[in-house]
């Protein structure tokens, strides 16, 4: 059996051919989420630099302003530093809960961003459940909390392991309860979803206007889940030194101060997906298929329309948790597990009746 040259090198040219195919499989598949991860940590650096600026006027200071133009580069700066400082371990207590505390927590909430649909068939992956994946992981996070509290053979940081996850299970029910009625009203559980539902009639067409009760619980909860001021009693200076935090340093530390900040900027993502229309450009009659021509250009312009109009929303609601942050009082622990289980709760569930009910009678 005789194989010309032009035969053999017909058969390297395909596997050749496949090898590249597997490649350019393995990229589409990790890009996706390398740009996630890059988009959340600009995110994160912006967060913070906001935070500084925020609350240097309200305090009437001068904010960052030396670290890159205007100061932007503050927190980069601030995470190198944390990066090479010493990783300190107490000496009695649980080294693997310890270490593995501030892992949990981080992971846990970087997973939720997969579930945003940032702009138009923008979103790592459009799962049926998505809000409910998002709830479920969230939940993971004070268990990582409560482990590193433990972990650390420290009586002020267990104590802010145990507060932050009694403050997780009082705000996570009326949060959860939103969250069915919301669905409810768009008969899916999908983000994408959601905020299709809310594309029909524009501005006028957000959840907001129909469940403002609803809209304010979430809001309320989201910032309790933030363990934000006026909620952030897992780790008060004034009470106990810093929480769960205390006996931490260098990049361990910096985990937390990141994850707490992750956490805002996804509540804030899912308060702009549920009730303000996601990335819905939300004018009345006006659609972006008016302004460009149908093809491939205008998928792109959709997309990177919508994910403007998505962080737009998200950052008014992130200048809002700031302000709160830097304006209210911490209330006690008794006020912060009265206001979760004796108001919102039976508001959220009052809340979510009134919804089925409507549902049922407009069928």
């Amino acid at each position: 059996m005789i194989i010309y040259l032009t035969e053999i090198q017909d058969i390297h040219f395909f596997f050749r051919l496949e090898s590249f195919k597997e490649i350019y499989g393995i990229i589409w598949v990790f890009a996706p989420i390398l740009i996630l991860i890059l988009g959340i940590t600009i995110s994160v650096l912006a967060i913070v630099w906001l935070e500084r600026e925020i609350s240097a006027g309200i305090q009437q200071r001068i904010g960052p302003e030396y670290t890159g133009p205007f100061g932007v580069l503050q927190a980069l700066a601030d995470g190198t530093k944390l990066l090479f400082k010493e990783n300190l371990i107490p000496s009695r207590g649980d080294i693997r809960l310890f270490s593995i505390g501030p892992s949990i927590s981080v992971i846990s909430i970087i997973i939720s961003y997969s579930v945003i649909p940032f702009g138009y068939n923008f979103v790592l992956s459009d799962l049926n459940i998505g809000v409910f994946l998002w709830i479920a992981i969230s939940s993971i996070a004070p268990i990582g909390l409560l482990m590193s509290g433990y972990g650390s053979n420290n009586k002020y940081s267990f104590l802010g392991g145990l507060r932050a996850a009694a403050q997780s299970i009082s705000y996570e029910i009326p949060l959860t309860l939103c969250v069915l009625s919301i669905s409810l009203l768009s008969n899916s559980l999908s983000t994408v979803d959601i905020v299709d539902a809310q594309s029909k009639y524009g501005f006028w067409g957000w959840n907001l206007w129909r469940q403002p009760m609803g809209f304010i619980v979430f809001l309320i909860s989201s910032l309790a889940e933030c363990e934000r001021l006026p909620f952030d009693l897992p780790e008060a200076e004034e009470e106990l030194v810093a929480g769960y935090q205390t006996e931490y340093s260098g990049i361990k530390f910096g985990l937390f101060y990141v994850a707490s900040y992750l956490n805002l900027f996804i509540s804030s993502l899912f308060v702009t997906v549920l009730y303000f229309g996601g990335s819905n450009i939300s004018i009345p009659y006006i659609f972006v298929s008016d302004f460009f021509e149908i093809n491939q250009t205008y998928g792109v312009f959709v997309t990177i329309i919508g994910i403007f109009i998505t962080l737009a929303k998200t950052y008014l609601f992130l200048f809002l948790s700031i302000a709160t942050r830097w304006t209210l009082p911490r209330l006690r622990i008794d006020q912060l597990l009265n206001l979760g289980w004796k108001f919102l709760l039976p508001i959220s569930l009052g809340n979510l009746l009134l919804t089925t009910s409507s549902q049922l009678f407009s069928l």
